[in-house]
């Protein structure tokens, strides 16, 4: 049985993975395993010893702590991570919000700074 701690974390791996262009095959070749235990991680089937969570952080140019960011006591892994303003739970499981997430930091920092703005009149005008 999958334990939820698991679960999120190999979210976390997958997110990470997926934000800097990484697909498995290369993230299992910088870390010295083959791609289909990535696959085992991601989904949470495998649980990842701390060794190989250093391993992977520094591949993925994160803090160790980074894969653990939004765990609370929940046990309800659809719990983790939940907020108060209406959005899923584990919103970068959207595949569209994080190619939106991609972009945005693809964007030079003055002109992504302008786009925040543009957006927040945005969001409180539709509000």
């Amino acid at each position: 049985m999958k334990h939820p701690v698991d679960v999120h974390v190999g979210k976390r791996v997958r997110h990470r993975r997926w934000m800097v262009g990484m697909t498995q095959q290369q993230l299992a070749e910088k870390v010295g395993i083959k791609f289909q235990q990535i696959q085992k991680y991601e989904t949470g089937m495998n649980r990842i010893s701390a060794s190989r969570l250093w391993d992977i952080a520094e591949a993925l140019s994160v803090p160790v702590a980074y894969f653990f960011e939004g765990m609370t006591g929940a046990e309800d892994e659809g719990q983790v991570a939940a907020n108060t303003q209406g959005l899923p739970g584990d919103i970068l499981a959207d595949k569209e919000a994080l190619e939106l997430v991609r972009s945005y930091y693809a964007i030079p920092e003055n002109q992504r700074r302008r786009l925040f703005e543009l957006a927040r009149v945005l969001s409180d005008a539709a509000a």
